[in-house]
């Protein structure tokens, strides 16, 4: 798994403080977070499309059950399970569909994860949204968990929207489009600014008591 080292994520928050007070605030509470990582792997990919668009309790309980069933989440077993008992896993017929199509892709070579990593920002995301199944959200995630790309920025993301909304006093939350125009100005840093602000949703959860997100 990659991950950019710490001092380049605390020379990130320092330009991010200077451009934007709500990151600026984030920063003296968090300090330096810690990067989110995963193993590059079409198992994270996967787990991200069954996360879409459900509640976690009920996304943990569907992906319990899938590794149960699988053991090893991979596109050779994926492919050739019967695909019945994997949908009795708690999937969707088109979160079962994208987990195929995606598996399909690099068991083709059309999606190829050891050059997504290596590629930049532009070109990675472009080859995650080339396959069938791979939206946005799911791609970006991957690309700050999975690749440790400082620039990814998972658009759209509520909690993110949420908490800038609070750091930054604003009293209503951003529309989905308005924000990421807000969040250009970060650039080339959106995944530490985004790593600023999930670090302070999960201190707000953690004084209340509840597990982090």
């Amino acid at each position: 798994m990659t991950a950019p080292s710490r001092a380049t994520i605390q020379s990130a928050c320092e330009a991010l403080s200077v451009i934007d007070p709500a990151l600026a605030r984030a920063y003296d509470i968090v300090g330096v977070p810690d990067w989110r990582t995963h193993a590059p792997s079409y198992a994270l990919l996967a787990r991200t499309v069954v996360y879409q668009l459900v509640s976690t309790r009920a996304a943990d309980a569907i992906w319990v059950r899938v590794e149960g069933f699988l053991g090893e989440v991979t596109p050779e077993r994926v492919l050739s399970c019967d695909q019945d008992k994997l949908r009795a896993c708690g999937l969707s017929r088109p979160k079962l569909s994208h987990m195929n199509t995606i598996a399909d892709a690099i068991a083709e070579g059309a999606l190829d994860l050891a050059r997504v990593e290596a590629a930049d920002v532009d070109a990675a995301r472009a080859e995650l949204l080339a396959v069938k199944g791979i939206g946005p959200w799911t791609a970006d995630l991957y690309l700050l968990y999975a690749a440790g790309k400082v620039d990814a920025f998972p658009h759209g993301d509520a909690a993110l929207m949420e908490a800038h909304r609070r750091l930054g006093g604003y009293e209503q939350r951003m529309a989905n489009k308005a924000f990421s125009m807000h969040a250009e100005r970060w650039r080339p840093y959106r995944g530490v600014a985004a790593h600023l602000l999930w670090g302070w949703v999960n201190t707000e959860r953690a004084k209340a008591g509840i597990p982090p997100a």
